[in-house]
């Protein structure tokens, strides 16, 4: 049976956090290998991040992850997080370089590093390794990162995070398999021997997903595009033509020997709930009715 693993991003409201817990809740009767909640640009969910993770602890028996990066931040604020992270029972952490925060309607700022601050997701590795025995891991792209000089560059990147002490690689969304698995060979030819997750991403409207794509460098092949043409506006529809199309793509890869996938939820339970079951999942409860 394939594993798989979550993740939320940290809610704004009170209303939008019980909703979250909820819908982990639901989703931890997969039992999946762990279930993770993202950390904002710079630190900028600081607070709400640490909030749902100890909203988890205490409601689910499940192991979590908190993401944590170095962008605008020294040393010593990112290795708070860490240590609070570790009192909170968090003994996986998901570490990133990150990305500078982006005003509305600003253009994206190019990368530096803090003077004080680790300055790539290597360096955050080795000192997180340095503050207690974490579980890590790190962030990987099947389609090179859009700041990378080349894929082979991006590759040794990769290499020099897991040199550093990272156990397993999670990547970014990828819409096509073989992208997914042309990266691994490539990895595998460097020497790189740990896991490399893919993240999946369960298609929900389908211009959200390639807004999403375009900010993150994935490519969207154009029969994709095609088929999803004019579904936004039927619901029933697309909900089952997207469970269709990952679910295939998950298959796939199942067919090339991966059995963890990484679901980015969008903190939703049933475009994950679907995808689980069709991958074989059963929950460790019975199936009842929900909406989000």
């Amino acid at each position: 049976m394939a594993e798989v693993s979550f993740e939320f991003f940290p809610a704004k409201t009170d209303e939008k956090a019980a909703a979250l817990l909820r819908v982990a809740q639901r989703l931890a009767a997969y039992e999946p290998r762990f279930m993770s909640v993202t950390y904002g640009a710079g630190g900028s969910s600081r607070e709400r991040t640490l909030e749902a993770l100890r909203q988890m602890v205490e409601a689910l028996p499940i192991p979590l992850a908190g993401h944590l990066t170095c962008v605008n931040a020294a040393k010593g604020e990112v290795d708070d997080v860490a240590r609070a992270y570790w009192d909170l029972g968090v003994k996986h952490i998901v570490a990133l370089r990150g990305d500078a925060p982006v005003a509305k309607g600003e253009a994206p700022t190019p990368y530096r590093p803090h003077s004080e601050g680790y300055h790539y997701a290597a360096d955050l590795v080795a000192g997180l390794k340095k503050i207690a025995p974490f579980e890590i891991s790190v962030a990987a792209y099947p389609e090179t990162h859009p700041e990378a000089q080349s894929a082979q560059s991006d590759i040794e990147h990769l290499k020099e995070k897991f040199d550093a002490g990272a156990d397993r690689a999670i990547t970014q969304f990828f819409f096509d398999p073989e992208c997914f698995l042309r990266f691994r060979d490539r990895a595998v030819k460097a020497g790189i021997n740990k896991p490399i997750v893919p993240g999946i991403l369960p298609i929900g409207k389908a211009a959200q997903a390639w807004r999403f794509a375009k900010m993150c460098g994935a490519s969207v092949p154009e029969e994709l595009k095609t088929l999803f043409e004019g579904v936004d506006d039927l619901p029933p529809i697309r909900t089952r033509l997207s469970a269709v199309v990952v679910d295939r793509l998950c298959q796939r890869l199942r067919a090339e020997g991966v059995e963890h996938f990484h679901f980015y939820t969008l903190n939703q339970s049933v475009p994950t709930s679907t995808l689980c079951t069709l991958l074989g999942r059963q929950r460790s409860h019975p199936l009842v009715e929900f909406a989000s």
